[in-house]
């Protein structure tokens, strides 16, 4: 038994690893990468959602520029008839709406 703790101490490995810098390095290094509040994981996770919502954000100027799109054309008093007639099946005074559907376009 002594025989083989000698051989392990004698180790240049055994001897490297039980180096006290070596040994607090290595703790300093495992507690700011995965223990500590501003961890490495914890920065990826922001990171992450970072881009998740720069994607959001370009959506949703994407759908604001439709929608801008869609306010200036309805400036123009026929247009807006059209919109309202389609969308809202809107009518004119003595005016009557035939509304067909295909069968494709029902909903079961």
């Amino acid at each position: 038994m002594i025989k083989y703790l000698k051989k392990i101490i004698s180790n240049k490995y055994f001897k490297i690893f039980t180096n006290i810098y070596i040994l607090s390095t290595t703790l300093f290094l495992f507690w700011m990468l995965f223990m500590d509040t501003n961890s490495f994981m914890f920065h990826e996770q922001l990171n992450s959602e970072i881009n998740q919502l720069i994607e959001q954000k370009k959506k949703l100027e994407l759908e604001i520029e439709i929608d801008k799109k869609l306010i200036k054309d309805l400036q123009n008093i026929d247009n807006y008839e059209a919109f309202a007639r389609e969308n809202y099946y809107m009518k004119k005074e003595n005016e009557e709406i035939y509304i067909i559907e295909y069968k494709d376009s029902l909903k079961n």
